[in-house]
């Protein structure tokens, strides 16, 4: 069955609208992934206010499926959670200048030793509007095959175990409560919407522009 509200979004959108900023300072730094950033916020026709900001340079994600629409997904130890999760392969944008699909690729690979030609964009998100800038964009990747070359993967990345699962027992897992990662949940959900919906083929192509992230 065609549906053509998840085709064209029913004319629903995020719409742009910054608000004045008075001041802004950087007040913790880490010198790794984020810093801290601070801003006086003048709002029209109210009162100053303060936001403390977590900067982050954003992430990639990606929903690898095979010809029998099985998940590729990695078991990682994530320390601020004290949990092992089921993951798909993800990560930072850590790279300067690097586009989105470039991070996918080079994510897919260095994760579970996979390369895919075919991309499509599932879903982009900001994971935590209200107090950082991390962004993160969700690929659909298809026709797997093995990459050419292995990568050597360190800190909690050399734990890593590879998990093949279909997607409907991924989805079942997710609305049981079972799988907790954000980029797996959004991915896995927008993957089976659109497989079940208007399809692969009705997905963004890889390159499309990302206006929001853009201002």
């Amino acid at each position: 069955m065609d549906h053509p509200e998840l085709r064209f979004g029913a004319g629903l959108t995020d719409v742009p609208g910054k608000w004045p900023v008075s001041s802004s300072e950087t007040v913790h730094s880490t010198g790794r992934v984020i810093s801290v950033r601070r801003d006086t916020i003048e709002p029209s026709g109210g009162e100053a206010f303060v936001r403390d900001i977590v900067v982050h340079p954003g992430a990639v994600g990606v929903v690898a499926l095979d010809d029998k629409n099985r998940m590729l997904l990695v078991r990682q130890y994530r320390h601020p959670v004290g949990y092992r999760l089921l993951e798909p392969p993800a990560g930072l944008l850590d790279v300067q200048g690097e586009q989105y699909q470039l991070g996918g690729e080079r994510e897919l690979w260095e994760e579970t030793g996979t390369k895919a030609a075919n991309w499509r964009i599932l879903v982009d998100a900001f994971t935590s509007p209200g107090m950082t800038t991390e962004a993160i964009r969700i690929f659909l990747a298809r026709d797997l095959s093995p990459a050419d070359e292995a990568y050597t993967r360190l800190h909690e990345e050399a734990d890593m175990e590879t998990v093949w699962a279909p997607l409907v027992e991924v989805v079942g897992a997710v609305l049981a409560g079972h799988l907790q990662n954000p980029i797996l949940v959004m991915g896995a959900l927008a993957a089976w919407t659109a497989l079940n919906g208007p399809g692969f083929d009705s997905l963004r192509p890889a390159d499309s522009p990302w206006p929001a992230k853009d201002l």
